[in-house]
């Protein structure tokens, strides 16, 4: 399929063990491929965008405020505005993250 909608972004390293894909966005919406090797760990941070996440694959240990829940493949959950958050792969594996709005610090 060719059309003005369709864009490829390339994968990039996200540091600690993470490759990080756009795979589709605007400026109300991004979804976001994570791509974790063993032990490979998303550090602790907060914005302002709502994000979702699906597992794909893997298994993870997430850390939101101070609530902390192991999640695999199928699972998925909604991180709040602002809210402290980050894991850890336990297993290697996948995440696909929604922000709304667009996370431009990404582009």
């Amino acid at each position: 399929m060719t059309t003005s909608y369709v864009k490829t972004f390339p994968p990039v390293d996200a540091g600690n063990g993470v490759t990080r894909q756009i795979l589709s966005e605007n400026a109300d919406l991004m979804v976001v491929k994570f791509t974790f090797g063993d032990g490979a760990q998303g550090l602790r941070h907060n914005h302002p965008h709502v994000q979702s996440t699906y597992v794909e694959s893997g298994r993870f240990e997430f850390f939101i405020g101070e609530e902390t829940f192991t999640v695999g493949p199928g699972d998925s959950f909604v991180v709040p505005t602002l809210a402290f958050h980050g894991c850890r792969a336990i297993e290697p594996g996948v995440l696909i993250d929604t922000f709304t709005p667009r996370r431009d610090d990404f582009l």
